[in-house]
Protein backbone atom coordinates (compact mmCIF):
# COMPACT_ATOMS: atom_id res chain seq x y z
CA UNK A 1 0.00 0.00 0.00
CA UNK A 2 1.43 3.36 -1.06
CA UNK A 3 0.12 6.39 0.84
CA UNK A 4 0.83 9.78 -0.68
CA UNK A 5 2.48 12.23 1.73
CA UNK A 6 1.65 15.72 0.47
CA UNK A 7 4.31 18.40 0.22
CA UNK A 8 3.74 22.11 0.88
CA UNK A 9 2.68 22.78 -2.73
CA UNK A 10 0.20 19.88 -2.68
CA UNK A 11 -1.23 21.09 0.64
CA UNK A 12 -1.66 24.66 -0.62
CA UNK A 13 -3.60 23.42 -3.65
CA UNK A 14 -5.65 21.00 -1.55
CA UNK A 15 -6.65 23.87 0.75
CA UNK A 16 -8.10 25.69 -2.25
CA UNK A 17 -9.95 22.68 -3.71
CA UNK A 18 -11.38 21.76 -0.30
CA UNK A 19 -12.46 25.31 0.50
CA UNK A 20 -14.31 25.47 -2.82
CA UNK A 21 -16.13 22.21 -2.05
CA UNK A 22 -17.29 23.62 1.28
CA UNK A 23 -18.40 26.83 -0.39
CA UNK A 24 -20.65 24.87 -2.77
CA UNK A 25 -22.51 23.54 0.27
CA UNK A 26 -22.76 27.07 1.68
CA UNK A 27 -24.13 28.28 -1.66
CA UNK A 28 -26.76 25.55 -2.04
CA UNK A 29 -28.08 25.71 1.55
CA UNK A 30 -30.91 28.26 0.98
CA UNK A 31 -32.19 26.27 -2.01
CA UNK A 32 -32.75 23.05 -0.03
CA UNK A 33 -36.43 23.40 0.78
CA UNK A 34 -39.81 21.80 0.21
CA UNK A 35 -40.73 21.39 -3.46
CA UNK A 36 -37.30 21.51 -5.10
CA UNK A 37 -35.98 18.42 -6.87
CA UNK A 38 -32.51 16.99 -6.38
CA UNK A 39 -32.04 17.40 -10.15
CA UNK A 40 -32.53 21.14 -9.68
CA UNK A 41 -30.05 21.15 -6.80
CA UNK A 42 -27.57 19.27 -8.98
CA UNK A 43 -27.87 21.84 -11.78
CA UNK A 44 -27.45 24.74 -9.37
CA UNK A 45 -24.32 23.16 -7.89
CA UNK A 46 -22.95 22.25 -11.32
CA UNK A 47 -23.38 25.77 -12.66
CA UNK A 48 -21.82 27.28 -9.52
CA UNK A 49 -18.79 24.98 -9.69
CA UNK A 50 -18.22 25.44 -13.41
CA UNK A 51 -19.21 29.07 -13.99
CA UNK A 52 -18.39 30.76 -10.67
CA UNK A 53 -15.60 28.68 -9.15
CA UNK A 54 -14.05 27.62 -12.47
CA UNK A 55 -13.58 24.09 -11.21
CA UNK A 56 -14.70 20.61 -12.29
CA UNK A 57 -17.42 18.51 -10.56
CA UNK A 58 -15.51 15.30 -9.87
CA UNK A 59 -18.52 12.91 -9.76
CA UNK A 60 -19.70 13.75 -13.29
CA UNK A 61 -18.82 10.77 -15.53
CA UNK A 62 -16.71 9.23 -12.75
CA UNK A 63 -16.48 5.51 -13.57
CA UNK A 64 -14.59 3.28 -11.12
CA UNK A 65 -14.02 -0.30 -12.22
CA UNK A 66 -17.32 -2.17 -12.63
CA UNK A 67 -19.51 0.94 -12.65
CA UNK A 68 -21.23 2.83 -15.42
CA UNK A 69 -20.21 6.52 -15.49
CA UNK A 70 -21.93 8.53 -12.76
CA UNK A 71 -24.44 10.79 -14.55
CA UNK A 72 -24.57 13.85 -12.26
CA UNK A 73 -22.33 16.46 -10.65
CA UNK A 74 -23.30 15.83 -7.01
CA UNK A 75 -24.64 12.93 -4.94
CA UNK A 76 -27.96 13.46 -3.14
CA UNK A 77 -29.09 10.81 -0.65
CA UNK A 78 -32.57 11.18 0.89
CA UNK A 79 -33.90 9.57 4.08
CA UNK A 80 -33.06 5.82 3.85
CA UNK A 81 -30.53 6.38 1.05
CA UNK A 82 -27.09 5.87 2.56
CA UNK A 83 -24.80 7.32 -0.11
CA UNK A 84 -24.28 7.88 -3.85
CA UNK A 85 -27.91 8.82 -4.43
CA UNK A 86 -28.39 9.98 -8.03
CA UNK A 87 -30.27 13.30 -8.35
CA UNK A 88 -33.68 12.98 -10.02
CA UNK A 89 -37.07 14.59 -10.52
CA UNK A 90 -38.61 13.65 -7.16
CA UNK A 91 -39.50 16.75 -5.13
CA UNK A 92 -38.26 17.09 -1.58
CA UNK A 93 -41.04 17.08 0.99
CA UNK A 94 -41.42 18.41 4.51
CA UNK A 95 -39.58 16.23 7.02
CA UNK A 96 -37.06 14.78 4.56
CA UNK A 97 -33.39 14.65 5.46
CA UNK A 98 -30.92 14.80 2.59
CA UNK A 99 -27.17 14.46 2.27
CA UNK A 100 -25.48 16.48 -0.46
CA UNK A 101 -22.00 15.23 -1.32
CA UNK A 102 -19.69 17.61 -3.20
CA UNK A 103 -16.31 16.92 -4.76
CA UNK A 104 -14.52 19.63 -6.70
CA UNK A 105 -11.40 19.43 -8.87
CA UNK A 106 -9.30 22.61 -8.97
CA UNK A 107 -5.90 22.68 -10.68
CA UNK A 108 -5.86 18.87 -10.61
CA UNK A 109 -6.59 18.50 -6.88
CA UNK A 110 -9.78 17.14 -5.27
CA UNK A 111 -11.78 18.59 -2.37
CA UNK A 112 -14.47 16.34 -0.87
CA UNK A 113 -17.18 17.12 1.70
CA UNK A 114 -20.81 16.38 2.48
CA UNK A 115 -23.48 17.79 4.76
CA UNK A 116 -26.93 16.80 6.00
CA UNK A 117 -29.87 19.14 5.39
CA UNK A 118 -33.33 19.26 6.94
CA UNK A 119 -36.21 19.88 4.55
CA UNK A 120 -38.82 21.84 6.48
CA UNK A 121 -39.25 20.41 9.96
CA UNK A 122 -37.61 17.01 10.57
CA UNK A 123 -38.89 14.48 13.07
CA UNK A 124 -37.18 14.31 16.45
CA UNK A 125 -35.80 10.88 15.50
CA UNK A 126 -34.36 12.17 12.22
CA UNK A 127 -32.75 15.16 13.89
CA UNK A 128 -31.19 13.00 16.60
CA UNK A 129 -29.73 10.67 13.96
CA UNK A 130 -28.21 13.54 11.98
CA UNK A 131 -26.75 15.05 15.13
CA UNK A 132 -25.30 11.69 16.18
CA UNK A 133 -23.67 11.21 12.77
CA UNK A 134 -22.19 14.72 13.00
CA UNK A 135 -20.86 14.16 16.50
CA UNK A 136 -19.37 10.81 15.46
CA UNK A 137 -17.49 12.41 12.55
CA UNK A 138 -15.97 15.01 14.87
CA UNK A 139 -15.06 12.38 17.45
CA UNK A 140 -13.13 10.65 14.68
CA UNK A 141 -11.53 13.90 13.53
CA UNK A 142 -10.37 14.76 17.05
CA UNK A 143 -8.24 11.59 17.23
CA UNK A 144 -6.19 12.66 14.20
CA UNK A 145 -2.57 13.53 14.97
CA UNK A 146 0.89 12.24 14.17
CA UNK A 147 1.40 8.84 15.74
CA UNK A 148 -2.27 7.96 16.23
CA UNK A 149 -3.76 5.24 14.03
CA UNK A 150 -6.60 4.68 11.61
CA UNK A 151 -8.03 2.27 14.16
CA UNK A 152 -8.29 5.14 16.66
CA UNK A 153 -10.54 7.03 14.21
CA UNK A 154 -12.82 4.06 13.61
CA UNK A 155 -13.01 3.15 17.29
CA UNK A 156 -14.02 6.69 18.31
CA UNK A 157 -16.82 6.72 15.71
CA UNK A 158 -18.08 3.19 16.28
CA UNK A 159 -18.07 3.42 20.07
CA UNK A 160 -20.15 6.59 20.08
CA UNK A 161 -22.61 5.50 17.38
CA UNK A 162 -23.29 2.10 18.91
CA UNK A 163 -23.66 3.57 22.41
CA UNK A 164 -26.73 5.38 21.06
CA UNK A 165 -28.24 2.24 19.54
CA UNK A 166 -27.37 3.19 15.94
CA UNK A 167 -25.16 1.27 13.52
CA UNK A 168 -22.17 2.10 11.32
CA UNK A 169 -22.15 1.09 7.66
CA UNK A 170 -19.15 -1.19 7.05
CA UNK A 171 -18.96 -1.41 3.25
CA UNK A 172 -18.09 2.25 2.60
CA UNK A 173 -15.36 4.28 4.23
CA UNK A 174 -13.24 7.40 4.10
CA UNK A 175 -10.26 7.52 1.77
CA UNK A 176 -7.04 9.25 0.91
CA UNK A 177 -7.48 12.09 -1.55
CA UNK A 178 -5.33 14.45 -3.59
CA UNK A 179 -4.64 14.37 -7.31
CA UNK A 180 -6.88 11.28 -7.36
CA UNK A 181 -10.47 11.15 -6.11
CA UNK A 182 -9.82 7.97 -4.12
CA UNK A 183 -6.34 7.13 -2.83
CA UNK A 184 -4.94 5.00 -0.04
CA UNK A 185 -5.52 4.64 2.83
CA UNK A 186 -9.04 3.41 3.41
CA UNK A 187 -10.41 5.05 6.55
CA UNK A 188 -12.84 2.65 8.23
CA UNK A 189 -15.47 4.04 10.58
CA UNK A 190 -15.12 1.11 12.97
CA UNK A 191 -12.09 -0.54 14.49
CA UNK A 192 -9.82 -1.11 17.45
CA UNK A 193 -7.70 1.57 19.12
CA UNK A 194 -3.96 1.58 18.35
CA UNK A 195 -4.53 -0.67 15.31
CA UNK A 196 -3.87 -0.11 11.64
CA UNK A 197 -1.69 2.41 9.86
CA UNK A 198 0.06 5.07 11.94
CA UNK A 199 -0.67 8.63 10.84
CA UNK A 200 2.06 10.92 9.50
CA UNK A 201 2.11 14.65 8.83
CA UNK A 202 1.20 15.32 5.20
CA UNK A 203 -1.45 12.60 4.93
CA UNK A 204 -4.80 13.87 3.63
CA UNK A 205 -7.96 11.77 3.82
CA UNK A 206 -11.71 11.99 4.34
CA UNK A 207 -13.68 10.98 7.41
CA UNK A 208 -17.30 10.34 6.39
CA UNK A 209 -19.27 8.00 8.66
CA UNK A 210 -22.60 6.64 7.41
CA UNK A 211 -24.86 6.03 10.40
CA UNK A 212 -28.10 4.03 10.21
CA UNK A 213 -30.98 4.37 12.65
CA UNK A 214 -31.61 0.63 12.27
CA UNK A 215 -29.30 -2.20 11.27
CA UNK A 216 -26.08 -1.73 9.33
CA UNK A 217 -27.21 -3.78 6.32
CA UNK A 218 -27.33 -2.04 2.94
CA UNK A 219 -28.19 -2.82 -0.68
CA UNK A 220 -27.66 -1.19 -4.07
CA UNK A 221 -30.54 0.00 -6.24
CA UNK A 222 -30.93 -0.81 -9.91
CA UNK A 223 -29.31 2.43 -11.05
CA UNK A 224 -25.98 0.86 -10.09
CA UNK A 225 -25.08 3.69 -7.71
CA UNK A 226 -27.67 4.51 -5.01
CA UNK A 227 -27.11 2.65 -1.73
CA UNK A 228 -30.02 2.24 0.70
CA UNK A 229 -30.59 0.65 4.10
CA UNK A 230 -31.91 -2.91 3.87
CA UNK A 231 -34.43 -2.32 6.63
CA UNK A 232 -35.56 1.03 5.18
CA UNK A 233 -34.38 2.86 8.30
CA UNK A 234 -33.07 6.42 8.05
CA UNK A 235 -29.39 7.02 7.36
CA UNK A 236 -27.21 10.10 7.87
CA UNK A 237 -23.69 11.02 6.77
CA UNK A 238 -21.28 13.94 7.15
CA UNK A 239 -17.86 14.31 5.57
CA UNK A 240 -14.78 16.48 5.92
CA UNK A 241 -11.32 16.25 4.35
CA UNK A 242 -8.55 16.23 6.96
CA UNK A 243 -4.83 17.05 6.82
CA UNK A 244 -2.50 15.48 9.39
CA UNK A 245 -0.15 18.25 10.59
CA UNK A 246 3.00 18.36 12.74
CA UNK A 247 0.88 19.54 15.68
CA UNK A 248 -2.43 17.71 15.10
CA UNK A 249 -4.80 18.17 12.20
CA UNK A 250 -6.46 20.72 9.94
CA UNK A 251 -10.01 20.39 8.60
CA UNK A 252 -9.56 21.52 5.00
CA UNK A 253 -13.25 21.61 4.02
CA UNK A 254 -14.44 24.00 6.72
CA UNK A 255 -16.14 27.01 5.12
CA UNK A 256 -17.73 30.25 6.33
CA UNK A 257 -21.18 28.74 6.87
CA UNK A 258 -20.21 25.18 7.77
CA UNK A 259 -21.79 24.00 11.05
CA UNK A 260 -19.30 24.52 13.89
CA UNK A 261 -17.71 21.54 15.63
CA UNK A 262 -19.84 20.21 18.51
CA UNK A 263 -18.75 20.85 22.07
CA UNK A 264 -16.47 18.20 23.51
Amino acid sequence: MTISIKNSEDIAKMRIACRLAGEVLDYITPFVKVGITTDELDKLCHDYMVNVQNCIPAPLNYAPHGHAPYPKSICSSINHQVCHGVPGDKKLKNGDIVNLDITTIKDGYHGDTSRMFYVGEPSIQAKRLCEAAYESMWRGIRTVKQGSTLGDIGHAIQGYVESLGYSVVREFCGHGIGKKFHEEPQVLHYGKPKSGIRLEAGMIFTIEPMVNAGKAGIKQLGDGWTIVTKDHSLSAQWEHTILVTETGHEVLTMSADAPPPPDV
